[in-house]
């Protein structure tokens, strides 16, 4: 493998060529119209436009993303995360051309990356998981399934991700008035209308676990992350590790993990989400099949480059650490720095006038714009991640109020100061979340 395509954009490309730098690998960029003159275009060695804005006709473009492949005579395409990097279809095309898909295979994909088939597996696997039903079929069989499984209950689509396709229904009332509307959006953000409903949590804190295999049977995970502050099931700071779990909670979950990617022979990198309730106890909530948009806390606490340890995978190496070689050194917070209005939480678009990222110790930030960039409301709202780290979870929150306190940027809304009011917040600062932090008066 001497070169890859990364078929996506922003913050993500720009991380994945800079791994293509260090390990010597030709990196190509894809573009719509609008990205003409972004980051990612301007960091990679060659860049190709594959349509105008909208990403159904550039970046969800399996045809033009292909083509580019072959005219530029690529090795290797990597997804990113977000557009089409859980398409199992994609997968297997790019593999029946020729190319190598850095990520799992499609079939691997498919089984684990479909919601309702995941829960399935968890189970056979002996990994707890929450109540809740298989795809529903009408109003009346999800009046049935919520009924079965007892109020309060999440809506989910089944393919779905990133927030989209979810809702809390309290009462048969809000069932009947839900289903139809998370069916109808399941269908327009992923294609698929399949819809579920399992327990809803009031108060649990959610927490993920990476892990990584290869094509030899070797399995691993890199530890935990806490992803409990998020706002409408989007989340929006990351720890590694969860605050307060213990040596035995952590040996619980990975192992969980480690169990149920080798029941599947999965391949490259992925990451278990579970809810931890009240009682301690942990529930499998899904698996994301690829790089998570979370995953720098993870490098920081453990020292490894995940992107590289995919490229890894994907070209038939062995993992490089064993499990016992995985260990876990301070602490790490991400915050992700959006384009919007964080009183209405509504999306911003622009030009980014000033942009003027925070430095010093302990301080990293993936960003995928610079000053006097055009933010298209094409696109996700990300705009760039500020991770910061230290010795302990006190120096590195220290680090957070100072680079917070130091990021700048205009002409656009952005949610940075959000993140400022958060780390000020003594409950947070304890460790003291859950999924619903965001909620009250906000």
């Amino acid at each position: 493998m001497k070169s890859i395509l990364i078929a996506n954009r922003g913050e993500i490309a720009v991380r994945i060529i800079r791994t293509c730098r260090d390990m010597g690998l030709r990196s190509v960029a894809v573009f719509s119209e609008v990205d003409r003159d972004a980051l990612h275009v301007q960091f990679a060695d060659e860049a190709y436009c594959i349509g105008p804005g909208p990403a159904s006709k550039s970046y969800l473009s399996i045809p033009a993303i292909l083509s580019v492949a072959y005219v530029a005579k690529v090795d290797a395409i990597h997804p990113g995360y977000g557009f089409l990097s859980e398409n199992a279809e994609f997968a297997r095309i790019c593999e029946e051309c020729g190319f190598i898909f850095i990520g799992p295979r499609p079939a691997e994909m498919k089984a684990l990356g479909d919601k309702v088939s995941a829960r399935r597996i968890a189970r056979a696997a002996g990994v707890p998981t929450l109540e809740g039903s298989e795809p529903l079929l009408s109003v009346d069989d999800a009046l049935a399934r919520a009924g079965a499984v007892g109020f309060p209950v999440l809506f989910k689509a089944g393919a779905g991700g990133g927030g989209r396709g979810m809702r809390v229904a309290r009462d048969d009332r809000e069932v009947a008035a839900f289903f139809p509307v998370v069916e109808s959006e399941a269908k327009a953000a992923f294609g698929d209308s399949a819809v579920y409903v399992e327990k809803y949590l009031e108060a649990a804190r959610h927490i993920e676990v990476q892990v990584v295999g290869d094509a030899r049977g070797n399995v691993v995970h890199l530890f935990e992350r806490d992803c409990s502050i998020q706002r409408r099931h989007q989340k929006v700071i990351e720890e590694a590790p969860a605050h307060g779990l213990t040596a035995k909670d952590r040996e619980t979950l990975g192992g969980y993990a480690v169990k149920l990617l080798k029941e599947t022979g999965y391949r490259n990198a992925g990451t278990l989400e579970f809810l931890r309730n009240g009682d301690g106890k942990f529930y499998f909530l899904e698996m994301n099949t690829r790089l998570q948009v979370e995953h720098p806390v993870t490098e920081a606490v453990t020292g490894v480059d995940l992107v590289g340890w995919q490229i890894a995978v994907a070209r038939g190496e062995a993992l490089p650490l064993k499990q016992g070689d995985i260990a876990l050194s301070g602490h790490a917070i991400e915050f992700r720095i959006n384009a919007e209005d964080s009183e209405r939480f509504r999306p911003s678009s622009g030009r980014l006038e000033t942009w003027r990222p925070p430095g010093g110790p302990g301080v990293r930030l993936d960003a995928g714009v610079a000053a006097g960039a055009v933010v298209s409301p094409h696109y996700d709202s990300l705009l760039a991640k500020l991770i910061v780290s230290g010795a302990t979870r006190d120096e590195a929150m220290a680090r957070a109020v100072r680079a917070l306190r130091e990021f700048e940027a205009t002409g656009i809304a952005t949610n940075i100061s959000l993140h400022a009011r958060v780390v000020a917040e003594e409950k947070w600062r304890r460790g003291d979340v859950t999924t619903r932090y965001l909620e009250p008066a906000r």
